[in-house]
């Protein structure tokens, strides 16, 4: 039998007329597979029952008819006034189109963008839409006198949030929140959600901090009790450490050295989904991006983006055999603004042609520009699989531009004696060399380690230290499975994960493999390995330290020795 749970609604109340329905599953859902992990969510809405009733971000069609079904024990759908949308998407319209069936008297509230996004959903409908803007308020009686604040970002052009001075709730639509699933209402062990959370922000918000900054700005005038976001807990514990989290994380991607200029659009979302897969490979590389949806970004914004930036990628749909007219236009910037010596790269989605992306492709190669990826086509929705290779492609980028500038500062070559003392000596720190497998779901990936030390007896565990910037670093959060494999000595296994493998290769290909207990791959001609469970993991520079405890393990070539790795300085493997 599965152990999976069904999906289902909390319901609870968390403040004066202001109720959280709670939409929940542990599995993972379709609109969350571009965040890796495999925790489950919850699609937060709410409900706030004044003299007049409005319910604020309704879930998506995963949840459609659990969601519904609750909330008509709340409240007679007939005396619903306002539905208020933080964003929307395709996924939210499934659920909009069946309120819109079961109560025709509502009225949407949603920014100017979100209007424009709404009548796209209901074509040819007659809609009642409330355009919030910032100095308005809507006046749901009993004090609850919500107000608005609107700040567009790449991803969500329409973003609107709601504040209500009543309660002092800021409902955050899309910051603060996690994709995680439990019983946890509000966030009392707020540090066991530190992972995921600064896992959340990398994947959604890295990309557009500079929005976020704006965000946060915005609400410091406010007198906020409670964060309200679309998913995991409320946050009222850690309410001022989370909001510390976000400006320094988005001060993290200022301070960077280099920059890429990710410009797109997206006509289904799927451009965006890739989008956002590779700003998560660049970012984790320590290089910041600048996410541009070039549908709703001034044609100057996006000619100071490109002056400034290292490098830049392009991506686009394909729509009746074309590119839409604003990748056309920010292309057609590109050729003119952008030296020829910054790195290009090109991805795209498409439904059955995808002449956009190969155009892109021509033009630029025409113009000499350099790639710093193979070409990214996409059919349809991405994959697991789709988005690693999104994610290494966006490392491989962001590894290029860094050897690039290496490459630019003129460094003479020194001799031993010459090397610092310091790195001299840590370079004496020596280690077994070993390859890390793990995998999830269909994704798998590998890597060569010499960093590894045993942690502790009972239980017995290891460490072992991942670069940010390692294709296999998704794949090993906490609660993850990988295998340790100890080779012996010889170059033989050494050599094939030595060589640079592109984006969503197989690490494993013609070699002697078994499979683990924990369905990560084993190498036969290995010395041992280990079956391991992470535990934890903590940021170290531009590390991760990841503690691990040993399941299961086993030496295949009991007469072997154990390959040690020796090195010269401490500054590189």
């Amino acid at each position: 039998m599965s152990d999976i749970k069904p999906r289902d609604v909390q319901v609870a109340l968390i403040d004066a007329d202001t109720t959280v329905l709670r939409s929940r599953t542990w599995d993972r859902l379709k609109f969350e597979v571009e965040y890796s992990l495999q925790r489950g969510t919850t699609a937060n809405s709410y409900l706030i029952q004044a003299d007049k009733t409005a319910i604020i971000d309704p879930p998506g069609e995963s949840f459609t008819e659990i969601y519904l079904d609750q909330l008509r024990q709340y409240i007679d759908l007939h005396h619903l006034d306002y539905v208020i949308l933080g964003h929307v998407n395709p996924n939210r319209s499934a659920t909009l189109k069946r309120l819109l069936e079961l109560a025709p008297q509502i009225t949407f509230v949603c920014s100017k963008a979100g209007a424009v996004a709404l009548r796209t959903v209901f074509v040819g409908r007659e809609l009642k839409i409330h355009i919030a803007r910032g100095e308005e308020t809507l006046d749901l009686g009993k004090g609850h006198q919500l107000q608005f604040v609107t700040v567009p970002t790449p991803r969500w052009p329409d973003q609107l949030y709601t504040y209500d001075p009543q309660t002092r709730i800021l409902f955050s639509d899309k910051l603060f929140g996690v994709h995680v699933c439990g019983d946890q209402l509000l966030d009392e062990n707020w540090k066991l959600l530190d992972e995921d959370r600064r896992h959340y922000y990398d994947c959604l918000h890295a990309a557009q901090s500079r929005q976020v900054e704006v965000a946060l700005s915005k609400f410091a005038p406010l007198s906020i009790k409670l964060y309200a976001p679309n998913h995991g807990p409320l946050v009222r514990y850690s309410k001022s450490r989370l909001t510390l989290d976000y400006r320094q994380w988005s001060q993290q991607q200022k301070d960077k050295e280099l920059t890429v200029a990710l410009i797109y659009a997206s006509a289904y979302g799927n451009t965006a989904t890739l989008a956002q897969a590779i700003a998560k490979g660049i970012t984790k590389s320590d290089v910041a991006v600048e996410s541009i949806n070039c549908e709703f970004t001034e044609p100057s914004e996006i000619q100071a983006a490109l002056e400034k930036c290292d490098g830049f990628i392009i991506g686009s749909p394909t729509l009746g055999g074309h590119m839409p007219t604003q990748v056309q236009t920010a292309l057609g910037i590109v050729l003119s603004t952008a030296n020829k010596s910054k790195l290009a790269g090109v991805f795209g989605s498409y439904g059955w042609s995808g002449e956009a992306v190969d155009e892109i492709e021509s033009k630029l190669n025409d113009a000499g520009y350099r790639f710093g990826f193979d070409t990214i086509r996409v059919k349809f929705k991405p994959t697991d699989e789709i988005l690693q290779q999104c994610k290494e492609a966006g490392t491989d980028f962001a590894q290029a531009l860094k050897k690039s500038k290496k490459n630019r500062t003129l460094r003479q070559a020194v001799s031993d004696s010459q090397i610092d003392r310091t790195e001299q000596a840590v370079g004496r720190i020596v280690g077994p060399v070993c390859v890390v497998s793990a995998k999830r779901g269909n994704v798998s990936s590998a890597m060569l380690a010499s960093w590894v030390a045993q942690a502790s007896f009972n239980p017995p565990g290891l460490m072992v230290a991942v670069a940010k910037d390692r294709a296999i670093e998704p794949l090993i959060h906490t609660g993850d499975k990988f295998v340790l494999n100890i080779l012996q000595e010889g170059m033989n296994l050494r050599r094939n994960f030595l060589q640079s493998f592109a984006p969503g290769a197989d690490r494993f290909a013609g070699l002697n493999t078994q499979e683990a207990e924990n369905g990560c791959s084993i190498l036969s001609e290995a010395l041992a390995y280990m079956e391991c469970t992470v535990q934890t993991r903590v940021e170290c520079g531009d590390h991760w330290l990841v503690y691990a405890d040993v399941n299961n393990g086993k030496v295949l070539n009991p007469g072997g020795t154990t390959a040690m790795y020796h090195r010269k300085s401490g500054s590189q493997y």
